[in-house]
């Protein structure tokens, strides 16, 4: 009989998934085209109702990886400033990545991240919208959770 790690939702789980997803930014990690490894890099995050979004770059290598793969994960977490890091809670999401028309989501962007006035109408920046295939929500040691596209919003 095998044992599984991962615990069933509960309360804890979903506090911290709500923390999490109040957070700004995330790792990000792409397939380089040319050499078909892993790439990864620090992106800004919008999350809104059901939708995790970024505001990505043509000068950007992954904006050109995302293009050609669309299948990437993200990795949403604090820093610490102490401790171990592996204690802290983390929010890994196998997720696919949608370019959407920037201007459909211009004012949630200006609104919630101001800063993005400076650059949200260049026209080499685009919108992204990633859509949930499943995830791993680390909550410390012992505190595992398998999650499905719907838990996040649930």
């Amino acid at each position: 009989m095998s044992k599984t790690p991962f615990r069933p939702l509960d309360a804890f789980a979903r506090a911290t998934l709500s923390d999490l997803l109040d957070l700004d930014h995330a790792a990000l990690a792409v397939i380089d085209p040319d050499t078909f490894c892993p790439s990864i890099t620090r992106i800004g995050l919008l999350i809104l109702e059901r939708s995790v979004l970024s505001l990505v770059s043509d000068l950007s290598e992954h904006t050109t990886a995302l293009r050609a793969n669309t299948n990437c994960g993200l990795l949403i977490g604090r820093t610490p400033g102490k401790g171990d890091p592996l204690t802290h809670p983390r929010l890994s999401l196998q997720v696919r990545a949608a370019f959407q028309d920037k201007s459909d989501f211009r004012a949630e962007f200006l609104d919630a991240r101001p800063k993005t006035k400076l650059y949200f109408d260049f026209a080499d920046f685009h919108v992204i919208q990633f859509e949930v295939v499943g995830g791993v929500l680390n909550g410390g040691f012992g505190k595992a959770y398998r999650l499905g596209p719907d838990d996040l919003w649930n």
